[in-house]
């Protein structure tokens, strides 16, 4: 059982605090409720431009990383469909240079045309880098845009087009911080040596003071049941054929999400997989094959990726994907092969544990979820899944009216 305390300051903000004597260090991270999925739909990648921008410095402080340097400690960023996260690592004894610079970035940024203008730059070339020069860099676009419809995740993080940031003004950016950077849309989690007592009289002391912003999140539109196979091919310049079958499945919050997972990890969890012995090993159709979940917080996607091997065609290697999907669905899985899976996924959580930094991450993605308890609830729900749940919910996801194929073809 992880054990931590959760405290609100008037304002709005939420706080964890999970103690861990075992490190000198502490963890702070700071996760706002906002990802790309939040954005205009003509102004894309906003929530990975402010990743940069809260790293440009304030009125009060012109450079973040060097005070934070001096202090001892560490930083960085990410931003996903669903958060932008800010997490940070230092001694201790320096805890309070940590709250400082991040209450001062809450407050306000230092917005001018000119630090708008050196982000907006650094964004459109990282676009640039790993959108169009890098090879197989759009398969997640071209996934996203023929899988969701109506959904904000039909657009990655990145953004869906570089005009889109190249043509922010000053005022949209100044909308889109006071919108969603606010006390009451954000959590902050302490992990590592703290003081608990400590810890909040310093976050009355720099987060108290900064005002609520009531314009926050605007209902997002509900993804329609697709009720259609979708096919789309592409050439680009790569060394070897990709193909990607994408099937929707169930939010974050539902048990359909956690059977996924696990069916996920029984058809690719290592080289004694399904996938990587029958159709990689065996059959030698694949030289990679992977079947993965999206880990989106809405409703997201059960893909199942392979580079294929050079005599192997799209249709032979398709087919031979179903055959074992038709088997998950079919037949019910051994006791042996899900105990086997479970101990696994049951190891990985306990490992985690022992990380200060990785638990303030998962603290707050947690709480940004739904609540931060789920991070203790999630580990009885895998336990408690059964084989004729597995062949149930596969029945249901793996119907070609619910795939979506990406055909990435080399030139």
């Amino acid at each position: 059982m992880i054990e931590f305390s959760r405290h609100r300051l008037e304002n709005g903000l939420e706080i964890i605090l999970y103690p861990d004597y075992s490190t000198p260090m502490v963890a702070m991270d700071i996760c706002y409720h906002v990802g790309s999925k939040h954005e205009n739909p003509n102004r894309t990648g906003f929530a990975h431009l402010f990743e940069h921008l809260m790293f440009g410095g304030t009125k009060n402080i012109p450079d973040y990383d060097i005070p934070l340097q001096l202090a001892g400690g560490e930083n960085n960023a990410y931003t996903t469909n669903d958060l932008t996260n800010y997490y940070l690592s230092l001694p201790k004894d320096n805890l309070e240079t940590g709250f400082w610079l991040e209450s001062d970035r809450m407050l306000e940024l230092d917005f001018s045309e000119s630090s708008l203008k050196v982000q907006q730059n650094v964004v459109i070339e990282e676009f640039k880098q790993r959108n169009l020069n890098q090879p197989y860099g759009d398969t997640w676009d071209l996934l996203r845009s023929l899988t969701y419809k109506q959904h904000p995740y039909k657009w990655t993080t990145i953004g869906k087009e570089i005009s889109h940031i190249a043509d922010a003004t000053l005022d949209e950016v100044k909308e889109f911080f006071y919108r969603f950077y606010s006390p009451n849309n954000a959590v902050l989690v302490l992990s590592g040596n703290i003081n608990e007592e400590h810890c909040l009289k310093l976050a009355n002391k720099w987060f108290g003071g900064i005002p609520r912003r009531e314009s926050l999140n605007a209902q997002l539109p509900v993804e329609p049941q697709q009720t259609e196979f979708r096919e789309l091919t592409v050439e680009r310049n790569v060394p070897d054929n990709m193909l990607y079958l994408a099937f929707h499945m169930a939010d974050r919050l539902s048990r359909e999400y956690y059977v996924c997972d696990l069916i996920s990890d029984i058809l690719s969890g290592g080289n004694s997989s399904r996938l990587y012995n029958r159709l990689v090993k065996e059959q030698q159709l694949f030289v990679e094959l992977d079947a993965y979940i999206s880990g989106d917080h809405d409703p997201g996607l059960f893909i199942v990726s392979g580079k294929l091997s050079k005599d192997c065609s799209i249709d032979k290697a398709q087919k031979a994907i179903w055959v074992e999907l038709e088997k998950i669905r079919q037949d019910l899985v051994a006791p042996i092969e899900l105990e086997k899976v479970k101990n696994k996924l049951e190891a990985n959580h306990v490992y985690a544990q022992m990380g200060y930094l990785h638990m303030a991450q998962e603290l707050a993605t947690y709480e940004n979820i739904g609540r931060a308890e789920l991070i203790n609830e999630q580990l009885e729900w895998y336990r408690e899944i059964t084989a004729e749940e597995i062949r149930h919910t596969a029945q249901n996801i793996f119907i070609p009216t619910n795939c979506s194929q990406l055909n990435y073809l080399a030139k």
